[in-house]
């Protein structure tokens, strides 16, 4: 227990990996440190911005969507943890505790897990609703909150478990180069577990898609207009999900390569090892794209963004999106005397001749 209150292992340990010899520990923040603060700061601000259009509007009331925003709520949370790893970084390394170290490092992984839960949580949910024909709200909302509660439950069990005891604070030659204080073993777990769900969260959605395009290809299927539509509907917000994840994967996929080198490289002989900053910028903008992700590929969620945002000068009174633009259209009429009419409408159903030599000119003003 005294361990986790001693600077000295800290430091040990960081000498023990040749962490020591970098500079990063000398200096405070360098650029790039702070243009990550930013991309931070902007990961907790778009993330905010989703859970508040989910909150607020009804139509997003419904287990899919409440599943969205637990993965959004986990990529806000990441960018905060971030933050405080960017600030407690450097220079102020060395001065951390043991347990204050744990307490760093475990909100990344807790954050990290509970999105990778999260992405296995929607595929569940989207496997159960495509088998089950006949709806049971009930037992939809059961099931929601059991996989939330699961996701989250999973994730800070991962988390703690080096501050638990699963760590190398005894054994040095058992620690990792780029978390000195975490053993090897317990890092390969960690991506062992990635892994598998990542593996888990594909192989669900190669089934739902399979189930679904066999259906919509069947004639009996598409002529039952209910089950067709909802079908459509799915596999919307299926192919924005399969975005995200596919995303994940390449922000991720670098970070977990670099860790399984981790595993197997001994100390001091990787180079790369000490780059683990950059790898983890790269998998940081995860948490930065799949706000867009939501934004881009559904427009009920585009259209609540802009309600929450600019709700006065874009939405009409009724809730619709304002229109704003012309639409000129010509149409051909008989010439007739006098000469062509041209018609000016200004939206309101009121259409006023006035006399011209052009052709017919339909312009409205749409707003």
């Amino acid at each position: 227990i005294n361990d986790y209150h001693c600077n000295e292992v800290l430091q040990r340990h960081y000498n023990h990996t040749g962490k020591l010899d970098q500079n990063r520990y000398r200096d405070g923040l360098k650029p790039e440190s702070i243009a990550c603060l930013f991309i931070c700061f902007l990961i907790v601000v778009e993330n905010s911005v989703i859970l508040m259009a989910i909150w607020k509007n009804k139509k997003f009331h419904m287990p899919m969507y409440y599943l969205l925003g637990n993965l959004t709520l986990s990529d806000l949370l990441a960018g905060f943890t971030y933050m405080l790893n960017i600030v407690l970084s450097g220079s102020n390394t060395l001065k951390l505790t043991p347990l204050l170290w744990f307490l760093r490092e475990g909100g990344v992984f807790i954050t990290l897990s509970a999105s990778v839960i999260s992405l296995l949580a929607i595929a569940i949910e989207r496997y159960f609703t495509m088998l089950n024909t006949k709806p049971y709200h009930r037992a939809k909302r059961n099931r929601m909150f059991a996989l939330i509660a699961a996701s989250w439950a999973l994730s800070l069990l991962l988390g703690a478990l080096p501050i638990m005891g699963w760590n190398c604070l005894h054994h040095l030659k058992w620690c990792s180069t780029v978390l000195p204080l975490y053993a090897k073993s317990y890092i390969f777990f960690c991506v062992f577990v990635f892994l598998t769900v990542l593996l888990a969260i594909v192989l669900l959605y190669a089934r739902i898609f399979h189930f679904v395009k066999s259906n919509t290809q069947n004639p009996s299927c598409v002529q039952r207009k209910p089950y067709g539509h909802r079908s459509l509907k799915y596999m919307a917000l299926l192919k924005t999900v399969t975005i995200v994840v596919g995303v994940f994967i390449v922000c991720w996929m670098p970070l977990f390569v670099l860790l399984l080198m981790d595993f197997v490289c001994p100390v001091k002989t990787c180079p790369v090892l000490f780059k683990a900053d950059y790898f983890l910028g790269v998998a940081m903008f995860n948490s930065l794209i799949n706000p867009i992700i939501y934004t881009l590929t559904s427009r009920d969620m585009r259209r609540a963004i802009l309600k929450l945002l600019c709700r006065r000068c874009l939405m009409t009174k009724d809730g619709r999106v304002r229109k704003i633009g012309i639409r000129i259209s010509f149409t051909k009429t008989d010439v007739n005397r006098q000469g062509l009419e041209t018609t000016i409408s200004s939206g309101n159903g009121i259409t006023s001749p006035i006399k011209s030599i052009y052709p017919k000119l339909k312009l409205s003003v749409i707003t």
